[in-house]
């Protein structure tokens, strides 16, 4: 799969600053984990909007870059588990 197909090649910048500022919200105790996803979401689709501009493509980017970092995030905390 490629990623660039869907995401286009100005937000792919915003995921690893999103995979960041989830590891950073992650490391904080007053915000509980199940909240990380929504944050990072917000994030993801403000940075787009400043990115792209304010549009409907904006939002579909920052949907995409949130989605795929925390699935990086998932692979890379799955594959580090021992059977």
């Amino acid at each position: 799969m490629d990623v660039s197909q869907y995401i286009t090649q100005n937000a792919l910048i915003l995921i690893p600053v999103l995979y960041i500022i989830g590891m950073i919200i992650k490391n904080t105790d007053k915000i509980s984990d199940k909240y990380i996803p929504l944050i990072l979401l917000v994030f993801g689709i403000a940075g787009s909007m400043g990115i792209i501009g304010i549009n409907a493509n904006a939002i579909i980017q920052g949907v995409l870059v949130t989605g795929a970092t925390v699935y990086t995030n998932q692979l890379i905390k799955q594959t580090g588990k021992d059977k």
